[in-house]
């Protein structure tokens, strides 16, 4: 038996990295998945990797910085399903540049999706995983957790996460729901490889945030989501967990 099964778990940012392998931990784990991203082709690919592994997903194409999109991913799972046991909000944008250099529309889509994408989800999820007890993993970032040149809109977005993630796990404390965040360092996704930075950056800056290890697979971030979206973390609650090979350890 797998730990998921008779669960349903939406996955937002589904069609690639971290959400690609979560979508297919959990379903190799025996959740049937939804999976909500803005690429419908990539969705559809890994619904076939899914499928082809002996698993179910189920696709919504729609962009998490919008409160309709979300709210419809969420009916979508429920109506379709009849329940949603776990919220994996996965979805995020990152790029480098100079504070000089922060475009109001920059600016604003970084905030709607990181910040905004992850509440609008969490809050058209939540009455449904209070009804089953389930839980939300957010993803925020070693850049939530200390400054970095840069990357300020970004740092800035995952640290509203990390207090979003805790304030949302005071809120609903005496509920039966759980709600946590995994804050990993490096990845090797197609988020990381399509990562832009200033050419005159000043490299000694942006040595200090690049660690010591080689950047994670995203399977080994996506073993770290399933575990804390588990029953075998049912004492987590408001946790932020690093999973950074050591980066924001001392």
């Amino acid at each position: 038996m797998g730990r998921f099964d008779g669960r349903v778990a939406l996955i937002t940012g589904a069609a690639s990295g971290i959400g690609r392998a979560t979508a297919l931990r959990m379903a190799d784990d025996g959740a049937t998945v939804v999976g909500f991203d803005r690429d419908a082709d990539g969705l559809e690919a890994v619904a076939t990797e899914v499928a082809e592994a002996g698993g179910t997903m189920n696709t919504v194409s729609g962009d998490v910085s919008q409160r309709a999109d979300c709210i419809a991913a969420v009916d979508v799972a429920v109506a379709t399903h009849g329940r949603l046991d776990v919220l994996a909000n996965v979805a995020g944008v990152v790029w480098a540049e100079h504070v000089a250099d922060i475009t109001e529309e920059g600016w604003n889509r970084m905030m709607d999706v990181n910040v905004s994408g992850t509440f609008w989800c969490a809050q058209a999820a939540l009455p449904h995983l209070i009804e089953s007890h389930g839980n939300i993993v957010n993803i925020a970032s070693n850049a939530g957790l200390m400054g970095q040149a840069y990357t300020v809109a970004y740092s800035t977005t995952k640290g509203a996460v990390v207090n979003m993630t805790r304030a949302l796990a005071m809120e609903y404390v005496k509920e039966t729901v759980r709600i946590n965040a995994v804050a990993p360092g490096g990845v090797d996704s197609p988020m990381s490889r399509n990562f832009t930075m200033p050419d005159d950056l000043d490299l000694t800056l942006m040595q200090r945030y690049m660690g010591f290890r080689d950047m994670a697979d995203p399977s080994e971030l996506a073993n770290v989501i399933a575990f804390v979206a588990s029953d075998e973390a049912s004492r987590m609650h408001g946790a932020i967990v690093s999973v950074d090979g050591g980066l924001t350890a001392g």
